[in-house]
């Protein structure tokens, strides 16, 4: 009988053990719907939580601003929901540091119909890497909810807009980056972009 407990017990302890990597492993939300816990506010800029909603708009100095994660994420695979409000300019930085509001690394473009929303711009370096063709552009729905995807592996690089392929992109420098996730707010004021369902899987 005592050797019965002792085994179920061990089955028990295993599989909890597993259940903890496969979860540590999995996806994680980054964005808890309540706060801003886990995050870090660069700039000037209005970063606030409205009915469960993540919401960026420009403040008093209308300059950029950025709200990065604390942690650093070198391979992984991001999915996320965005809203612009107003004129929509953002983005997302990935393998990103910060300097006060001077970013280092790269962004997925998120901005306004007609302005290449899914392609890597590489900030304070050598400016646009990749543009989507054009015509993918009519999968952005202004002022609704849009589905985004990021998946960073290695060099490697691709964006998906609303279920589309935006860029599939192949890059040295980017191999060799470390740093955040970072969302963007663009300076010039006037701005107001909402997000939601922020989740990061580790690969």
């Amino acid at each position: 009988m005592m050797k019965t407990i002792v085994k179920s017990g061990s089955l028990v302890l295993a599989v909890a053990v597993l259940l903890s990597c496969a979860s540590s492993s999995g996806e994680k939300e980054l964005f808890n719907g309540e706060d801003l816990s886990g995050w870090t506010i660069y700039g000037t800029e209005k970063w606030y939580v409205e009915d469960g909603i993540l919401v960026s708009e420009s403040g008093p100095d209308a300059e950029y601003g950025y709200l990065g994660t604390e942690e650093n994420y070198k391979d992984f695979e991001l999915t996320a929901q965005f809203k612009q409000d107003q004129d929509g300019n953002s983005g997302i930085f990935f393998r990103s540091t910060f300097e006060g509001t001077k970013v280092s690394g790269w962004q997925v473009e998120v901005a306004p119909p007609g302005n290449d929303t899914g392609g890597i711009y590489e900030s304070y370096g050598r400016g646009w890497l990749i543009k989507p063709d054009p015509e993918k552009d009519k999968n952005l729905k202004f002022g609704e909810w849009n589905d985004i995807k990021i998946r960073v592996e290695g060099d490697h690089v691709t964006t998906w807009l609303n279920g589309v392929e935006m860029v599939d992109y192949t890059d040295e420098k980017i191999g060799e980056g470390e740093g955040q996730i970072a969302l963007q707010i663009h300076s010039g004021g006037g701005l107001k972009i909402s997000w939601r369902d922020i989740k990061v899987k580790t690969l």
